[in-house]
């Protein structure tokens, strides 16, 4: 999976913005120069100066539809992680690695980035993912259950997510 860290010191860095309807709502995207910033259920402004560019956006867009019609199961686009730092980028990047399927509960996860940052904060850092679904917040659940789910309209995008991903069954009102 590329990634990419970001050096804004030598240039005006910019990001292109579009959107796309998926079964849970209508999902925002924001690149920059080096990659994926943020996606969202809402209008997304990065603090970027933006640009026309539907070029930069087309193969997260692609991406995003293939997951959505069951038929990609790894994201490839590179992320720009040059908006996030401390244990919040040791904790995301910990997250972006979390397979399509498998789920993680939020000491886990805690582990797996190697901070010291305890559950709860863990929650946190989970309800402000700047880059839902590619960076996939709806595979970590609480240790008793699905925990929250701040994208979407909550706790049901997160269900319809693992249901999608074959990690829960579908419910009769799925069928």
């Amino acid at each position: 999976m590329p990634s990419t860290t970001s050096s804004r010191e030598d240039t005006m860095a910019t990001v292109a913005y579009a959107q796309l309807p998926t079964p849970v709502g209508a999902l925002h995207v924001a690149v920059s120069e080096d990659g994926l910033v943020a996606t969202g259920w809402r209008p997304l402004r990065v603090g970027l100066d933006e640009v026309h560019d539907p070029d930069r956006t087309a193969f997260v867009l692609g991406e995003l539809s293939r997951y959505f019609a069951g038929e990609l199961k790894a994201f490839e686009t590179p992320i720009d992680w040059g908006l996030m730092s401390g244990s919040r980028l040791a904790v995301l990047r910990a997250l972006h690695g979390v397979p399509y399927g498998k789920v993680v509960t939020y000491g886990e996860l805690a582990r797996l980035s190697g901070t010291s940052v305890p559950a709860r904060g863990i929650g946190s850092i989970m309800g402000s993912n700047p880059i839902p679904i590619v960076v996939p917040c709806h595979r970590v659940l609480a240790a008793a259950g699905l925990g929250g789910f701040s994208g979407g309209v909550g706790v049901e995008t997160k269900r319809w997510l693992l249901t999608h991903e074959g990690y829960l069954q579908p419910s009769l009102l799925d069928l």
